[in-house]
């Protein structure tokens, strides 16, 4: 079976009910449901959450909810240990047999179905990955522009100029680097290990495992302010999304139930 679990809680700080904040009349977790329940893929989707807001919108997607324990609800909850959670039900609980995850995020909108029929595709073909993940080129804020603040009140590089090899042959292009591509949360794609296993993962998001293959794209990001719903906007209306329409057909391409885990 192939599972996707799509993640969403209840409190934001920087954006409060970024989750179920309307974009082109939809709520923003609508747009992660949409691609799990067009993807061909996909046998059976589960939404862990806190939100009461989010369980209603879930239920009438006909997805499974899986209630997301209060110490794993918090603001200093990490995703890894919500996904780790949320898998361990579906395989311990359910006892549904597991042979991919397809991991999601409410806030993360920038995701199409057939880009996650792509991702379970190039795991099947390659048993070498852990997992698939979607990424953007942002070299517009490669690591070799970025800044921190000095004990003097000064900006000074926040990682040396040398990880980046000679300093003399660096300069102020923001392509001088190559492409610098970024996990932008519109899908993870992994095996089962990656979850059992987080402690082996690749830092900062260890769900991803060690071994993990680019799903391509661009503009990708999940939305943690205000002031990125216009850019998510853009990018959904660049993919046949609109006030009312979507690129899919009108059913999904698979029966849903609903229930609650």
């Amino acid at each position: 079976m192939i599972a996707a679990l799509l993640l969403g809680r209840e409190g934001s700080v920087g954006f409060p009910g970024k989750n179920t904040h309307l974009v082109l009349g939809r709520p923003l977790m609508a747009y992660p449901l949409l691609a799990a329940l067009h993807a061909q893929a996909v046998d059976e989707i589960y939404v862990s959450t806190d939100s009461e807001r989010i369980k209603q919108l879930a239920r009438e997607h006909g997805t499974t909810i899986i209630e997301r324990p209060p110490e794993l609800a918090t603001k200093t909850a990490l995703g890894e240990d919500a996904f780790a959670h949320g898998f361990r039900y579906i395989r311990d609980t359910l006892k549904k047999p597991v042979e991919l995850m397809v991991l999601l995020f409410c806030n993360a909108p920038t995701v199409l179905a057939d880009t996650i029929d792509e991702g379970v595709e190039i795991l099947r073909r390659d048993p070498r990955l852990d997992s698939v993940v979607t990424v953007s080129p942002y070299n517009m804020w490669s690591p070799l522009r970025a800044r921190k603040l000095g004990d003097d009140g000064c900006l000074q590089p926040f990682v040396p100029l040398e990880t980046f090899g000679d300093p003399a042959t660096l300069n102020c292009d923001r392509d001088s680097q190559g492409d610098v591509y970024f996990a932008d949360m519109g899908v993870s794609i992994v095996r089962p290990q990656c979850l059992e296993q987080l402690p082996h993962g690749l830092l900062p998001q260890r769900w991803m495992g060690r071994r993990i293959a680019p799903l391509k794209q661009w503009g990708g990001c999940d939305v943690d302010f205000k002031w990125q719903v216009p850019m998510v906007e853009y990018w959904l209306r660049a993919h046949g999304f609109s006030d009312t329409q979507t690129p899919y057909p009108t059913a999904p391409r698979r029966r849903t139930t609903c229930s609650t885990a």
